[in-house]
């Protein structure tokens, strides 16, 4: 776990791992983008504005699967004390937050023409707000006290707090009477969506976690290459005394 703790090993194998990203990242958007538009049948009963979907679901999954990394992360800063895992949780926040609120953006858009309604407190709606609450109050704490190592300890413990929250987004649909359809993908009869909707859909989700790996590596870069500079510039203070 610590054989990446080294900032410089690490610089070289996020260098490797970036043009290949980028490069895998932008043909699945492509792709995803071109399947989704032109080569994807519309709804029955949505009809065009289905196409809504290949934005706002992959959004939604990747919403969570940061959260996910950020728990993890931060499981691994408290316990471990590995150097890099709270750098990670703190690039990867912003990235989540943004993603999340993509999410609840177009899935207002989607739900307007669907529902009649651009917003309703159900539990799915409520829950992934909640989460994007969550977000801000994890990099809020990061921002809140200087010395980082606390900060980043409370950050931690509000983002394992939080991880309560991430099966009651996935099973809400099951729980409670909400807006939102039953599973339609992760079900154990099949999918029940055809395949010329569910391609385009996968290659998003793809697509959207490619784009993940690009930004949190890049943050963690410049965040690693932030505290170099400031380390410099506390020693040239120190030396000029």
């Amino acid at each position: 776990m610590h054989r990446f703790a080294n900032p410089a090993k690490f610089n070289r194998l996020a260098d490797q791992i970036l043009p290949w990203a980028i490069i895998a990242g932008l043909i699945a958007f492509a792709v995803g983008i071109y399947y989704a538009l032109f080569n994807s049948p519309p709804d029955y009963q949505q009809g065009e504005s289905v196409r809504m979907m290949y934005v706002h679901v992959p959004a939604a999954w990747a919403s969570m699967s940061i959260y996910g990394f950020i728990a993890i992360t931060s499981f691994i800063a408290l316990v471990w004390r590995h150097p890099l895992a709270l750098l990670a949780g703190k690039a990867a926040a912003p990235i989540g937050a943004t993603i999340t609120a993509l999410a609840l953006i177009t899935g207002a858009l989607w739900g307007k023409p669907m529902w009649g309604t651009y917003w309703q407190w159900d539990a799915r709606m409520t829950s992934v707000l909640v989460m994007f609450f969550l977000y801000l109050g994890y990099s809020a704490l990061w921002q809140a006290m200087e010395d980082e190592e606390k900060a980043g300890r409370a950050a931690s413990i509000l983002a394992l707090v939080g991880v309560v929250n991430l099966p009651i987004i996935k099973f809400s649909v099951e729980w409670w009477n909400t807006l939102h359809q039953s599973a339609s993908i992760m079900r154990m009869d099949g999918p029940s969506m055809p395949a010329e909707m569910l391609k385009p859909l996968f290659i998003m989700g793809i697509a959207y976690q490619l784009y993940f790996i690009v930004v949190v590596l890049w943050r963690m870069k410049m965040e690693i290459s932030k505290r170099k500079i400031e380390a410099l510039r506390q020693l040239a203070a120190s030396n000029e005394a």
